[in-house]
Parts: structure tokens; C-alpha cells; sequence
């Protein structure tokens, strides 16, 4: 089985409804096992900044799928989801991407892994730690990463606590 971290995030329509609906539709794939899941974190918009707030978690899965598969069905899970990509870093319905997967290293025109811009975001690195703070990305571990960051920019994550559907 390989082990593989997925990040979630939304910022359109009822956002904690899309993540809970991207969880189901994997979960339901008989290639894949969720085993874990992050808080919910509530951030600024980041890259293109005219757009409401997202929420973003991680997930661990476990999955017989290879790399290539993996990222057709997240691509089907946005889909399914109403994803548009219209601007770039812009307003979704849902974005599902593959952070890590096993200790595969991509990196082609489809496809990078890990995720290119992890070290840089808070958004990305904080549920990561919830997770596994000791994920490396060219031998250094995910919690240097985010400990680099400014202090805004690791503030700028929020946790969000949500009554309505408490446990995604």
C-alpha cells in the first residue's frame, strides 16, 4: 500500500460541505483508505488575493493506486465537486492535491511530488503537522519549514471550528 497526503481546500458555496463531500468520494474508492485527517483551518486567500477566505485540511490515505491514477481521480473528485479553473490560484469549489506520496519524487509537466510550493505555505504545512510533523521535503522536516515562516504568516492560519458537521 503506498501512503499518500492529499490537501483539500475550498473557498466557494458551503465550504466545509464541499471538503466533507471530497472525503466521502475518496473514502468510498475501494483503492483508498482514509487514515487520518487534520483539523479544518480557515485562511486568507494566497497567490491571487481578491476572493474570499478557504478552509483547508489534509488527509493521509493509503491507496494501491500509482501516482498517475491517484491524480486522475482527485481531478474526477473536483470535477464531480463543480471545480473551475478559471484563474489561476483563483476561487474553487474544491482543489485536491497530492503533497506526498510514499518518498516519490515527480517532477513533469503533469505532475509534481511532493507538491512544489509546500515549504512556502502555512496553509499546507500546519494540517501537514497535524498529521506528520516529520515529513521532509530535501531532507528537511515540514515543522523547519513552517518555523521558518513569519510569525504573519503562520498566524494568518486559523483553526475552524465549525458545529454543523463536527467531525469530517
Amino acid at each position: 500500500m503506498n501512503k499518500v497526503y492529499l490537501g483539500l481546500g475550498t473557498n466557494m458555496g458551503d465550504r466545509i460541505e464541499y471538503l466533507y463531500s471530497a472525503c466521502e468520494i475518496l473514502n468510498k474508492n475501494e483503492s483508498i483508505s482514509i487514515t487520518k485527517k487534520s483539523k479544518i483551518y480557515e485562511t486568507k486567500a494566497w497567490g491571487y488575493t481578491d476572493q474570499a477566505d478557504f478552509l483547508n485540511m489534509c488527509i493521509e490515505i493509503e491507496t494501491d493506486l500509482n501516482t498517475y491514477d491517484l491524480l486522475s481521480l482527485c481531478q474526477e473528485v473536483e470535477k464531480t465537486l463543480n471545480r473551475e479553473r478559471i484563474i489561476r490560484w483563483g476561487p474553487r469549489t474544491i482543489d485536491v492535491d497530492i503533497l506526498f506520496f510514499n518518498d516519490i519524487i515527480i517532477n513533469d509537466e503533469n505532475l509534481s511530488i511532493p507538491h512544489p510550493r509546500i515549504s512556502e505555505r502555512a496553509f499546507v504545512l500546519v494540517p501537514l503537522m497535524d498529521l506528520n510533523s516529520k515529513l521532509e521535503i530535501k531532507g528537511t522536516t515540514i515543522e523547519n519549514y513552517l518555523n521558518s515562516l513569519t510569525c504573519e504568516e503562520r498566524e494568518q492560519v486559523k483553526e475552524y471550528i465549525n458545529d454543523e458537521k463536527e467531525h469530517i
